[in-house]
């Protein structure tokens, strides 16, 4: 199976030996080289990797620092690569799969390799069958019923009138305060209703709460873009684009069924 490696050591000579001698193996993929650990905790939060070979000492945090910031269930595979033995104990105390020292020998390295695999194969199967067993239990639950979602909603102007707007051609909705702003093409109007309620009255298979301020209707959306973790914007096909929050994007993936 293919992995992807991150290497984490301030001493330059370290990490090209290590990069080497894991280059022979052509389902290694490195995906990431840090100097510190500042730099590593930046790279976790934004990537995901396989396997993690992280020294323990290095300038501003070390490896264990490493750790107790991201957390060791957040953590990929971790295999830690020091000069000194002295820290084998606490490095398996906190759930390293490793524990090599410097220099490196190649057949050491290869050991280390099949641990990982066989690591890394038993966490997809682990993950694989709590997707069957979430699926089952949800086949299990009785039918709740169908819910019925308003076609149009009607939006007083203040002048005695009223507009029955058609929802499928609202855009998006944006929050104003104690009022929503329904966006339908050129124009705007002014709904005395919390962004919150509307949420909550819409059919959500077509309209998603992207943002603690914004609604939009999914089939306006013709890209997503991603920015780190927890920043994102949606592009509207007339070009608009939208802020996005994490649980916003978490929400549209789960409605195309990712």
């Amino acid at each position: 199976m293919k992995l992807r490696a991150f290497i984490a050591d301030d001493e330059p000579l370290a990490r090209e030996r290590l990069r080497y001698l894991l280059g022979r193996d052509p389902d290694i993929e490195i995906g990431a080289e840090c100097r510190n650990g500042k730099e590593v905790i930046s790279a976790l939060r934004s990537s995901t990797f396989d396997v993690l070979f992280l020294d323990i000492q290095m300038p501003g945090r070390g490896g264990f620092d490493v750790i107790d910031q991201v957390g060791a269930a957040n953590m990929p595979l971790t295999v830690f690569v020091t000069a000194h033995n002295k820290y084998a104990i606490q490095a398996f105390e906190v759930n390293a799969l490793d524990y090599l020292t410097k220099p490196i020998e190649p057949n050491r390295l290869q050991n280390t390799l099949i641990r990982v695999r066989e690591r890394a194969s038993s966490r997809t199967l682990l993950t694989t069958q709590q997707q069957w067993m979430s699926a089952l239990a949800a086949l299990e639950q009785p039918l709740a019923p169908q819910t019925t979602y308003p076609s149009r909603i009607l939006v007083p102007n203040g002048s005695g009138r009223e507009f029955l707007i058609n929802v499928e051609e609202i855009d998006w909705i944006e929050a104003a305060d104690y009022y929503a702003c329904l966006h339908v093409g050129q124009k705007r109007y002014m709904l005395r209703q919390s962004i919150k309620d509307l949420a909550q009255s819409l059919d959500p298979s077509k309209f998603v709460r992207i943002h603690r301020c914004a609604i939009v209707n999914v089939g306006r959306i013709s890209e997503i873009l991603r920015e780190g973790r927890t920043e994102g914007s949606v592009i509207l096909t007339d070009g608009r684009a939208l802020r996005m929050s994490k649980s916003g994007w978490q929400t549209l993936l789960a409605l195309h069924g990712r």
